[in-house]
């Protein structure tokens, strides 16, 4: 886990210390909703809007993806291009955008045991 830029050893400690083994989670849906990192939905009669995130989670691990988020956009140049693309909308939704990027590159490196390479595409 800590191959992923912005994951280092003491969030990569505090990550498997709160969640214990990562791979209980089926799909990054299940593991953002864990993190409160999935969008929610407002409804009322015939009006439907979407929100940011849901509140009813995890929050430590939350504040975790969201620091190493900001950590991700210094250091790989994938999330820096992205979030230059969106800094012109609301500087803390990409945070949780990339955030929710971060946490599903995680996933997908403790489920398949490949370490992150930036910039390379499989």
């Amino acid at each position: 886990m800590r191959s992923i830029p912005g994951i280092g050893g003491i969030v990569a400690c505090g990550i498997l210390s709160e969640i214990g083994d990562l791979r209980l989670f089926n799909t990054i849906k299940q593991f953002a909703g864990y993190l409160c990192l999935a969008q929610g939905i407002y409804q009322s009669d015939d009006n439907s809007m979407g929100k940011v995130i849901t509140k009813r989670a995890n929050k430590i691990m939350r504040s975790y993806f969201v620091d190493a988020s900001w950590q991700d956009i210094r250091a790989d140049p994938d999330m820096q291009t992205y979030y230059r693309k969106h800094v012109h909308r609301n500087s803390k939704s990409i945070i949780i955008k990339i955030a929710r990027k971060l946490a599903s590159r995680s996933l997908a490196v403790v489920k398949t045991g490949i370490p992150y390479e930036p910039g390379v595409v499989k």
